[in-house]
């Protein structure tokens, strides 16, 4: 491919690559789009930078946009912003073919590489604010610890404004046709950012708090993540902004339903708690089936909107599984700033909306008051509680 088809802005040109048949990301989080893994690559007058590699299974086709840009020059340094092996898993073979590269990384990634590959060499350790001359271009370096990894830092090129930013600001989805915001369609990345955040990094919100802080004032101009279009112009403000206002768990005023449910029982108080919100006014009502619609979406939503409300009919004693797995999940990504309804239905022994409630305890969600509990079918009296706890909800985010 030509070499003007990788170029950002003066000597930094986009390496990455693009997966469309991976199902899971990590193994856990579907992929309807795909995925890129991006690499970035800084050609100076005095010397050559790579930044991040990609995974393994794309090493080929990696090293060929390299050397079309830069043929038989010596590459000089390899940053390492973050070690997962989506972006790490080449180094071994790169370091193959580059074996006097110095590896540049914090004291964390030095130690992940020879844990991971057993690489060993020339390095160069930094900190915050350390810097590296390539000539024109010279690298700041800032670390961002639990974003999402404990060894995650961004790179900073001051000439061009870029933010090489790991892991940061990224977005599921391949990169279609090229990889710059302003000459592709990324009209699903803004849900796809929300998810990645929600599923990867939502339970960071303090971490990535300190690392805005540490980059507001940068001036950037480009966001060069590892996942996702490079962002530019206007959209680097929205982006930076997104990933504040979900840092801080700050959501619209919408409502979150969520329900397991074998027989129908569980799904109709559902249905009566989503038109009474509706009827107070409150939207959007997202309402989802936990056997039917992957957590990962349900996650995305926790992170747009305030309100949740949670179902679950009582199974062997417990809590239904897909409504349990979701509770597990809320409670490991430490969702605040949120208001929280339960109700439940049972045939002969109640249990799951006491677990439930426990559950939510623990949380630091606000539970509202009026959780609903029906025996067997519906009746005049278990729809008006649920009417009541919905008219509850409504009230909270009316007056939040």
């Amino acid at each position: 491919m030509k070499q003007e088809y990788f170029s950002i802005q003066d000597g930094i040109y986009y390496v990455g690559v693009n997966d469309r048949k991976k199902p899971l990301f990590e193994n856990m989080w579907p992929l309807p789009y795909g995925v890129s893994y991006n690499s970035y690559l800084i050609v100076d007058d005095d010397k050559v930078a790579l930044i991040d590699t990609v995974d393994v299974a794309f090493f080929e086709q990696f090293m060929k946009k390299i050397h079309s840009i830069i043929g038989d020059r010596k590459i000089d340094y390899l940053i390492i912003n973050h070690m997962e092996p989506d972006h790490s898993g080449s180094l071994k073979l790169f370091h193959e073919f580059y074996p006097d590269i110095t590896i540049v990384g914090n004291r964390l990634t030095l130690g992940m590489i020879k844990g991971y590959y057993g690489v060993t060499g020339n390095n160069i350790q930094v900190t915050d604010g350390y810097t590296i001359d390539l000539g024109h271009h010279n690298l700041h370096f800032y670390l961002t610890p639990m974003v999402h990894w404990p060894e995650t830092m961004m790179t900073f090129d001051e000439q061009t404004g870029a933010l090489f930013s790991g892991d940061a600001f990224g977005a599921f989805g391949t990169l279609n046709g090229g990889f710059i915001d302003t000459k592709i369609d990324t009209s699903y990345f803004n849900d796809e950012m929300t998810r990645y955040y929600a599923c990867i990094v939502g339970k960071y919100g303090t971490p990535v708090q300190n690392a805005l802080k540490k980059v507001k004032d940068l001036g950037i101009k480009y966001i060069c993540s590892t996942h996702g279009p490079v962002w530019t112009g206007s959209n680097v403000t929205e982006v930076i902004g997104n990933y504040d206002r979900m840092s801080r768990y700050d959501t619209g005023n919408g409502v979150v339903i969520v329900y397991g449910s074998m027989y129908g029982h569980t799904e109709e108080m559902a249905e009566v708690i989503a038109a009474e919100l509706a009827a107070k006014g409150i939207s959007p009502v997202k309402i989802y089936d936990i056997s039917h619609t992957h957590v990962s979406y349900i996650l995305r939503d926790v992170f747009n909107y305030k309100g949740l409300i949670i179902g679950s009919p009582t199974y062997s004693g417990q809590i239904y599984p897909g409504i349990e797995a979701l509770l597990s999940k809320l409670s490991i990504r430490e969702i605040k700033n949120h208001y929280v309804g339960l109700f439940s239905s049972y045939t002969w022994a109640s249990a799951a909306l006491r677990r439930m409630i426990a559950w939510a305890k623990e949380t630091n969600m606000e539970l509202i008051d009026g959780s609903v509990e029906m025996k067997q079918a519906m009746d005049e009296s278990e729809e008006e509680k649920a009417i009541q706890l919905a008219d509850r909800m409504a009230e909270k985010l009316l007056n939040s």
